[in-house]
């Protein structure tokens, strides 16, 4: 086997144990969420609130030895807190940009929906394009860069639901349900003494995680694969141009 594939297996493996540390029961979900990390995208946890969806979030976050930055969502957030503002500058009699929360290596959304839509979209340019623009001038983001929202359900009070556009910038969109009676009694054991999260160790460094991503655009990829995906769109996308 190539060296590259099992050191890629190793630092796979790695963060999985370390968020297993404090997520009972929810591999499959964290591979889910390192494939799309890996593959550039984002990822939207919608639950209720105490399934997990934050402390999943910060052990991703602590598993890798880059930039981490919180951001709670809530109905007076504004936009410019997410991009950055220009002020003016007492000192130095000029205008001085201020970055906002965005400009960071991952970025935990947290109850995303409880903002409203026009702070909402202080995310797209940057989910989009890894990149912010502010009064005309565009800033490039670090790289990597990743976004992972949570989201209560529409049906709570004080949400707003995500535009189409909002939705579209996410690569998976997971549900982590409520852990079973057995899963219950090990997070209490875990959490009885000691806080699990506090003793994660970063796996690796953020330059051989932008490495680790470039080497995912030379995985192969069968043709019948394409048109098994072509296969699960909905019919208004799967049009015979594409």
């Amino acid at each position: 086997m190539d060296s590259a594939i099992i050191k890629t297996k190793e630092i796979i493996d790695g963060v999985v144990k370390n968020i297993d540390t404090v997520i009972v029961g929810k591999t499959q979900e964290i591979k889910l969420i390192l494939s799309a990390f890996l593959s550039g995208g984002h990822v939207l946890l919608e639950d209720v609130p105490g399934t997990g969806k934050t402390v999943l979030a910060k052990a991703l976050a602590k598993s890798f030895e880059c930039g981490f930055s919180r951001v709670q969502f809530t109905p007076d957030l504004l936009p410019s807190e997410l991009t950055g503002i220009n002020f003016y500058n007492l000192k130095s009699g000029d205008f001085t940009f201020r970055e906002g929360s965005l400009f960071s290596n991952i970025i935990l959304a947290d109850e995303i929906n409880r903002a409203t839509p026009r702070t909402q979209s202080g995310l797209l340019e940057s989910m989009e394009e890894k990149q912010i623009t502010v009064d005309g001038t565009t800033y490039i983001l670090p790289a990597p860069y990743f976004v992972i929202a949570t989201q209560n359900p529409i049906e709570i009070q004080g949400t707003f639901p995500l535009p189409e556009a909002q939705l579209d910038r996410f690569l998976l969109q997971l549900n982590l349900g409520y852990p079973t009676k057995e899963e219950t009694v090990q997070i209490l054991k875990r959490f009885e003494q000691k806080q699990p999260l506090y003793e994660i160790k970063p796996v690796c460094d953020k330059q051989l995680m932008v490495g680790l991503q470039h080497s995912v655009n030379y995985v192969y990829i069968h043709d019948d694969i394409y048109m098994l995906i072509l296969q699960k769109l909905p019919k208004k996308h799967a049009n015979t141009s594409l």
